[in-house]
């Protein structure tokens, strides 16, 4: 039987202690391995650029370019690339410029033994990954949103295509969308490729991420 394929991933962190500490826990697992180290943001981008990974790791405070700096030129140059933030820092601005960068998750240092692999997991699957207190800082956002009705988007879209919306951000299949609203899969595909470009988005994970400021799920 042949062994499962890993998720080739890249670690940008400018402390080696950090690095080695990281790849010590990726490399323990069976799905995850470390293909290349970067000390800075512009070496990140290298890296990335030579060994193509599925996976980008990357620490906010760095020298020459951040980790948000870094992350905003990777969604840009490789949008296949997924991305997570790791960090000390548990701020809520680092957290929302983080997920406006692209990033596929926030995964604190002082617990990255027990998130970070989960995270590079729900990120291979285009699932956002927060920790808890990230989630309530959402959810706060949100409610500061709903009390003053500001920072959400006009209506862009059909009542049809927010049904699909919701359905897709919640996790559904194509084949599970169409079962549940009685139509093809086509006519569901085509509703989601309307949906990409009329908002502008990329994939389901930012799918996902407009339907939560839109209120149509929950963070």
């Amino acid at each position: 039987m042949s062994e499962p394929k890993k998720t080739r991933i890249l670690l940008a962190d400018d402390h080696a202690l950090v690095r080695r500490g990281v790849r010590l826990i990726l490399d323990n697992e069976p799905d995850l391995t470390v293909v290349a180290e970067a000390s800075d943001g512009a070496e990140a981008i290298e890296a990335a650029r030579a060994e193509q990974p599925d996976l980008a790791i990357l620490d906010i405070a760095m020298p020459r370019l951040t980790g948000l700096q870094t992350a905003r030129e990777l969604s840009r140059s490789q949008p296949a690339l997924r991305i997570l933030i790791l960090t000390m820092y548990d701020n809520e601005q680092y957290l929302f410029e983080a997920l406006k960068a692209g990033a596929a998750g926030y995964v604190l240092k002082s617990v990255a033994d027990r998130d970070l692999v989960e995270a590079c997991r729900a990120a291979m699957r285009d699932e956002p990954f927060l920790y808890p207190g990230a989630i309530t800082t959402l959810i706060r956002n949100y409610l500061n949103q709903a009390r003053t009705g500001d920072g959400f988007p006009h209506k862009a879209i059909t009542d049809r295509e927010e049904e699909i919306l919701k359905l897709v951000a919640e996790g559904h299949t194509s084949k599970e969308i169409a079962d549940l609203l009685v139509i093809s899969v086509k006519t569901v595909e085509r509703h989601r490729a309307n949906l990409l470009h009329k908002l502008g988005l990329r994939d389901r994970l930012e799918l996902t991420r407009y339907a939560i400021r839109a209120g149509l799920i929950e963070p």
